[in-house]
């Protein structure tokens, strides 16, 4: 029996979806497997699972992941505001579009929009204590998910990924 997996992938209003057979590595039906198409097919796998897990944890709040970088993004900066150039660069997803997410939030009352007094063509954006309070309360679930989601892995486990991870977006 063949197992299938459905990537889906949102581009702006269209959902893209691609399906992908992974290789039978251990099989002795398919020895022409790549080790590479192999590897690049579970990193898309567990992204994919990554991020249905993350969507599924913030509807809770209402909140996209997108949605939730921007704010956290916001409030690492202490009080600071920033423009949309800056929050743009910080995205995981450089497709992201950063001005709707923005608006979003804001009518949501989560941060401020406001036009720099020195600079016409620039705004400032900020986070509002309500979005720092809703930040303080999605705090103390999103460390219990992030345990839950890497708990079958050992502090080495999680140092060695992150190290080959890096080492393969660096390539």
């Amino acid at each position: 029996m063949e197992i299938i997996f459905v990537y889906t992938f949102e581009v702006y209003t269209t959902v893209v979806y691609i399906i992908v057979v992974p290789p039978k590595l251990n099989s002795n039906e398919n020895k022409d497997v790549s080790l590479p198409d192999y590897t690049i097919n579970n990193i898309l796998l567990a992204g994919n699972w990554m991020n249905e897990k993350f969507s599924d944890h913030l509807k809770q709040y209402a909140l996209s992941i997108q949605q939730y970088q921007v704010l956290s993004s916001l409030r690492d900066l202490e009080g600071e505001t920033t423009d949309l150039l800056t929050l743009t660069s910080q995205m995981m997803s450089k497709n992201s579009n950063t001005t709707r997410l923005v608006e979003k939030l804001r009518l949501k009352g989560l941060i401020t929009r406001e036009q720099n007094p020195t600079n016409r063509r620039k705004v400032d954006i900020g986070i509002t204590e309500a979005g720092l309070e809703l930040l303080a309360e999605i705090d103390p679930v999103q460390e219990r998910f992030e345990k839950d989601v890497t708990k079958s892995m050992t502090k080495r486990d999680l140092l060695t990924l992150n190290r080959l991870i890096e080492k393969m977006m660096n390539n």
